[in-house]
């Protein structure tokens, strides 16, 4: 078993330039951020002139050293949605270069990287919450030189209060169905022909192919008035993870799209601000501002990072995110570990012979 921690933390922003973040996501050399004033902000990895030779960075070669000089991310542009209203959710869509931004009930659609709104692509109104296919996030992004006819369609529900409206988007999105739904749903995720979705009282599976609902557990065993934040992470093609307050405790029970328990259970101190899943691992954010990392195979705990020494406030933490399409990180270390250094050739007498 590695004794290597699986994650460590770097700064990648020090501050914005506009509120508090609310929600964030990165690809690639880009991350971007929704805050709480409605803004919408681009950060793009900047990289310095390429100097051959003098210290290291990135190999490109057998003999050829580069070095990539003050790698930083910067502020590359800004939108300001109209109603001013926090920005919920940021979705990602790389194989289609599409963004879907939630915010006052409304889910906004923007091309990526440029963050540009979609031309003549209204909003999609009167939502409570959505969840786009968990498979089509994770489809690459196309070659720049792949024909928009090849592109495939990316699935998406939209849950509004007594309503499923199912849409596909390549370029904008069009409505393929509405099947009948319970009011109150706060949060969903989907995988292929599964939707999970939590109200204020209950996790429910829902089959689309069927439209059958199928209900799980409650998002607060113990009752009481204080609503409970729920959590739905995808774990695999027909399996979810859900998250369940006991009172004392909060449970992590995974779940197929049939609602049958798989694999152990989860078990979390207090119940977590924040939760994502980078398989194989869970994340949680908890309220004391630290940070637990389990494994989904064996259900053990592999890493805690302790809360930040010098923040006043736990909570100064607001959340954790996977970036299912990866991220590039600035090296802090390039300079330090890479130098020239002389080294001594040993030549065979008889290789010499055979090459004169």
């Amino acid at each position: 078993m590695s004794t290597v921690p699986p994650y460590v933390l770097q700064a990648l922003l020090s501050s914005v330039d506009a509120g508090q973040i609310s929600c964030a996501q990165a690809l690639g050399s880009e991350i971007y951020v929704g805050c709480t004033n409605g803004s919408l902000l681009r950060y793009t990895l900047q990289v310095g002139p390429d100097t051959p030779g003098e210290h290291a960075g990135t190999i490109t070669s057998c003999f050829s050293i580069i070095i990539r000089r003050s790698e930083s991310y910067t502020l590359s542009s800004r939108q300001n949605l109209p109603s001013g209203k926090p920005i919920d959710e940021l979705v990602l869509i790389p194989c289609l270069s599409r963004a879907l931004i939630f915010s006052d009930r409304q889910i906004h659609i923007y091309t990526i990287p440029s963050l540009d709104p979609l031309p003549n692509a209204k909003p999609i109104r009167n939502a409570e919450t959505f969840a786009v296919d968990h498979q089509h996030l994770l489809r690459p992004p196309p070659s720049p030189n792949e024909p928009p006819a090849r592109l495939l369609p990316v699935d998406f529900c939209v849950i509004k209060r007594t309503a499923i409206a199912m849409f596909s988007i390549i370029t904008t999105p069009y409505l393929e169905q509405e099947v009948p739904f319970q009011p109150g749903a706060q949060l969903a995720r989907r995988v292929g022909r599964y939707l999970c979705v939590a109200d204020t009282e209950n996790y429910n599976v829902v089959d689309l192919q069927n439209a059958q609902m199928f209900p799980l557990l409650p998002v607060n065993q113990a009752g009481g008035a204080a609503p409970v934040k729920p959590f739905i992470s995808v774990v695999s093609e027909a399996e979810f993870l859900i998250l369940s307050w006991t009172g004392e405790s909060t449970i992590g029970i995974f779940i197929t799209g049939d609602g049958d328990p798989v694999r152990g259970t989860l078990t979390f101190p207090s119940h977590p601000l924040s939760v994502c899943l980078d398989y194989p691992n869970v994340t949680a954010l908890l309220p004391d501002g630290s940070i637990e990392i389990y494994d989904v195979e064996t259900q053990l705990i592999v890493q805690v990072i302790p809360p930040p020494e010098n923040e006043q406030l736990p909570g100064e933490r607001v959340g954790v995110v996977s970036s299912t399409g990866g991220y590039l990180v600035p090296s802090q270390e390039q300079l330090d570990k890479f130098r020239k250094t002389k080294v001594r050739l040993m030549v065979h007498s008889e290789s010499v012979k055979a090459l004169g």
